[in-house]
């Protein structure tokens, strides 16, 4: 054990070790649910999968191939092994993508955002440009009570029908004007 920390912690793998520690770390935030798994890595050539996953499978197969290549290599080689490995677990996790994608599943990742344009039903007392709850109907069919906001003098009262034309990303709220159904 004494043999693999001293080759774990000297160059050229101490490079790779100190980001491997970031990664366990990253996976502990993510398990406690701090963090969730959504950004793809298409910035780096990655793209498919979401970033956590793309970067931790990068990261640790350079570590792999780093610690490997220094038991390999000896003297002036030893510059190339980190930037070697780099490319070789780049290619190797490039590779991983399409098998990764099944994987994971796609499903419907919804936002906030998804309600604008839709019709909503005040459902407080009033809203107005301070206070206001609605009732939304998304398109799966799924109702939720969200904060609305009115603009300007316009009041409405429970009951009445509303748009919703923007969301306060800042407030955390939609934005709803007064809507006079055709039937």
């Amino acid at each position: 054990m004494g043999e693999f920390l001293h080759i774990a912690l000297s160059f050229p793998t101490v490079v790779f070790t100190f980001l491997l520690v970031v990664v366990v770390a990253y996976w502990l935030v993510v398990i406690a649910g701090l963090f969730e798994l959504e950004d793809d890595a298409a910035w780096l050539g990655l793209g498919g999968v979401p970033a956590g996953i793309a970067l931790s499978l990068l990261i640790a197969l350079a570590w792999l191939l780093c610690l490997i290549g220094s038991q390999v290599a000896s003297g002036g080689a030893l510059i190339a092994v980190p930037f070697a490995a780099l490319a070789g677990a780049w290619l190797t996790t490039r590779g991983l993508r399409v098998p990764l994608r099944r994987l994971l599943p796609e499903g419907d990742r919804h936002s906030r955002g998804d309600f604008v344009g839709q019709m909503c039903v005040i459902r407080t007392g009033a809203a107005t440009p301070d206070f206001g709850q609605a009732e939304v109907t998304a398109a799966d069919g799924s109702s939720a009570v969200v904060q609305v906001r009115t603009t300007g003098q316009d009041r409405l009262a429970r009951g009445d029908n509303a748009l919703i034309f923007e969301y306060d990303k800042d407030g955390e709220f939609f934005w709803v004007m007064p809507y006079e159904s055709e039937h």
